[in-house]
């Protein structure tokens, strides 16, 4: 099924893509749509396809939030807004999406604390955390109606052939799975997730490490407004997470407005999901537990997911005329929130260098950009998952003299000079 709305194949006449290279595009998730929409900007058309069929919507659907305690919410670094004011997207985006103006950072039962204020630091703030739907929603919607972009979902990817010049895809589609399709393009981009098919179609390895934990995501409501303050706490499962939201009816980021709804991820051991997936009272007696008062009183608590908590990292990004990348390229432990801002960066990348080659007149899909991406992509992933690994495993470490040393070091962060920049410029992904 091609999704195309009136609009778009109204527009088709009126914006034209800049060269006949083609890019296809394996997986419709937020990070596939992403940069089917930056190819676009710089004129490059492309066709992706998505397993699961898309839900009909339509821009004159109503906005207004249905679960008020019921949704997925991502932390967006201020490099990934930029990415999107610079598609013309995040006006749309904003409205649920709420700033961090304030980072708190502790560990239970020590003394070691920390803070980061956008004051302090000379920033507009730390990053945005928006609601999964609204961010799901508006990428999808900006896709129907781009031109160059051509959407088939329900879409079931079985082989992927490379020749000198370009690279085919077959695929069949849900209900006509005895019809095989085939797609070419000059370049192949598998943005499918974690158990990515394409990458598998490959022979891509993947490096797997199972941390043995699972995320309890999900969100609630606290009798103490959030006051865009973003609250990390260490605790002996692992990180935890709580982060502000909008409130139901208005921006997050008006300053006269007290937001009470608040994005919550709890880390438990693999095995003990249950307990808090189905008892509310237990769920919010933990979370106060573990959180003190630094976020007032937990009042409510929507429904959650769990989420066992596994880093999967391909062997390798670009393969002949094919290139891994998101979830399919490296899967982390969502210790703050870094995992899909490094896919954001990854993607904006490989839209530039291919807008480059274009303007040469060169091959997009040309072996030797595709491995300059991937080499030039390296030294931020590595510093990303290097940096997320060091935060679980010494954070859960429960040698006294480890955890006298860290919570030493937070009181060093927080107290000596030059330090804070530093960090809060690579956490909001502005130094890759």
């Amino acid at each position: 099924m091609m999704q195309k709305t009136d609009s778009s194949l109204s527009q088709a006449t009126t914006k034209e893509a800049v060269t006949e290279q083609q890019v296809l595009i394996a997986g419709g998730g937020h990070v596939g749509l992403s940069f089917a929409l930056l190819l676009a900007h710089h004129g490059i058309a492309s066709t992706l396809l998505e397993k699961n069929r898309y839900p009909n919507i339509s821009p004159t659907d109503d906005k207004t939030r249905s679960h008020y305690l019921d949704s997925r919410n991502t932390a967006l670094s201020r490099r990934t807004v930029q990415i999107y004011q610079e598609i013309g997207l995040w006006d749309e985006l904003q409205s649920h999406a709420c700033r961090i103006d304030t980072v708190q950072i502790s560990e239970q039962g020590s003394f070691g604390r920390a803070q980061l204020n956008k004051a302090e630091e000379k920033v507009e703030s730390f990053g945005q955390v928006i609601e999964n739907a609204w961010l799901g929603r508006k990428l999808l919607l900006a896709a129907q109606q781009e031109p160059l972009i051509t959407l088939i979902d329900g879409a079931n990817v079985i082989a992927v052939e490379q020749h000198v010049n370009s690279v085919t895809l077959s695929f069949n589609q849900d209900g006509e799975e005895q019809t095989e399709q085939q797609l070419q393009a000059s370049v192949l981009v598998a943005c499918d997730g974690r158990d990515s098919t394409v990458r598998q179609l490959l022979d891509i390895g993947t490096t797997t490490y199972d941390y043995g934990q699972s995320a309890i995501v999900g969100v609630v409501e606290t009798d103490k407004p959030h006051l865009h303050t973003a609250i990390e706490r260490f605790s002996p499962a692992g990180p935890l997470a709580v982060l502000p939201l909008t409130d139901p009816e208005g921006d997050g980021n008006n300053e006269h407005q007290e937001g009470y709804r608040r994005s919550v991820v709890w880390i438990c051991p693999k095995g003990e999901e249950t307990q808090y997936l189905e008892d509310d009272a237990h769920f919010l007696t933990t979370l106060q537990q573990g959180f003190g008062q630094r976020a007032g009183t937990f009042k409510a608590a929507g429904r959650r997911g769990a989420y066992p908590l596994t880093r999967v990292l391909a062997d390798r990004q670009v393969l002949g005329r094919c290139v891994i990348m998101g979830n399919a390229a490296h899967t982390l432990h969502p210790v703050a929130g870094q995992g899909f801002n490094l896919c954001m960066r990854d993607a904006h990348v490989l839209a530039q260098m291919m807008n480059a080659q274009v303007l040469r007149g060169d091959d997009i899909g040309n072996a030797q950009l595709l491995q300059r991406y991937e080499k030039a992509r390296k030294a931020d992933q590595k510093r990303v998952i290097r940096f997320c690994d060091a935060v679980v495993h010494g954070f859960t470490h429960t040698n006294p003299a480890v955890k006298l040393a860290r919570n030493v070091a937070l009181v060093a962060f927080d107290k000596l000079p030059n330090i804070k920049p530093l960090v809060a410029t690579y956490a909001m992904g502005l130094k890759s």
